[in-house]
């Protein structure tokens, strides 16, 4: 049986039959607790008809809807061949109704991102969504938000630009300084994420900053990618030096932790490199004999 409950023969409890004589009743081990309960403390997905505790799916759908971002909420047993999705009326009855209506916006957001035919309107005090009418060039077209009526691009979200690439428009809007946009308003508590174009909004936290949609890693002030900076030299100078939001103490402990995997990583590749250029000839060798057996074991018999 492929569902995530499995009956546990050597556990019984005790209850009473409809004649009135005392029966076995099994008790069932949930996959995530790993707890044993009776079967109406469990709870059976729709879609998949795998068994969990229903204490354990509260937590674990509460958690998914704070974490999943709208996305659809799967069964939580890895081994679930099916990965059922759990069905709305199911979420509505695991979690509390602030929460419900939290992961139905959250849905919402992600299916008008998803949808190449929908899209917000960028002007932050409006957020409507628009109706987008794609062409068969597949170049930006021009969106009309019926709310507030502002025409833009339906590519880069600025102003409608139809004589400019989104490139063009984006380097004569924004200011530069040494290659790197700078926006505005580095202060501004909403902006849009440079990769997605996806609002965000910071109220505490370092300046270091990543988009919960595309997983990009951005400084806030100025917009500069840290994808690949690791030691977060970008605080180190320039426009964004000692902006990170952390003591200089708390920036170096970071490099050397950094630092310190790096090399234990090396002395594990230096160390594990000639074990297994000693084993080699052993491993190749176990190859060679599987394959032979194989191939004897596939090849018909003589008469």
């Amino acid at each position: 049986m492929a569902s995530a409950g499995r009956v546990c023969h050597h556990t019984l409890i005790t209850a009473m039959s409809a004649s009135g004589e005392l029966a076995l009743e099994p008790l069932i081990t949930c996959r995530l607790c790993l707890g044993e309960h009776s079967r109406d403390m469990m709870m059976s997905l729709q879609e998949c008809s795998c068994l969990f505790c229903t204490q354990c799916l509260k937590q674990y759908v509460q958690l998914a809807v704070q974490e999943g971002f709208g996305s659809p909420i799967t069964c939580p047993d890895m081994e679930c061949l099916h990965r059922g999705i759990l069905q709305e009326a199911e979420i509505a009855s695991l979690i509390p109704d602030d929460q419900l209506r939290l992961y139905e916006r959250l849905k919402f957001e992600r299916e008008v991102h998803l949808d190449p035919h929908r899209t917000w309107c960028p002007a932050s005090a409006c957020q409507a969504v628009c109706r987008v009418e794609l062409n068969d060039s597949g170049n930006p077209v021009s969106v009309v938000c019926q709310a507030c009526h502002l025409t833009f691009c339906s590519s880069c979200k600025s102003v409608w630009h139809p004589e400019s690439s989104c490139q063009e428009n984006q380097s004569i809007t924004a200011s530069t300084k040494n290659g790197i946009p700078i926006n505005p308003d580095p202060e501004a508590p909403i902006k849009q994420c440079p990769v997605c174009r996806i609002y965000i909004e910071r109220n505490e936290g370092c300046a270091q900053m990543m988009c919960k949609n595309c997983k990009h890693t951005f400084c806030w002030y100025c917009l500069h990618n840290l994808d690949n900076d690791i030691f977060l030299r970008h605080y180190d100078k320039g426009p964004c030096r000692n902006k990170l939001g952390h003591s200089r103490a708390s920036v170096m402990w970071n490099r050397t932790q950094v630092v310190g995997i790096l090399v234990g990583l090396g002395i594990i590749a230096l160390v594990t490199s000639p074990l297994l250029l000693l084993a080699s000839p052993c491993i190749i060798c176990c190859v060679c004999k599987s394959c032979r057996g194989k191939k004897k074991k596939h090849e018909p018999p003589t008469t």
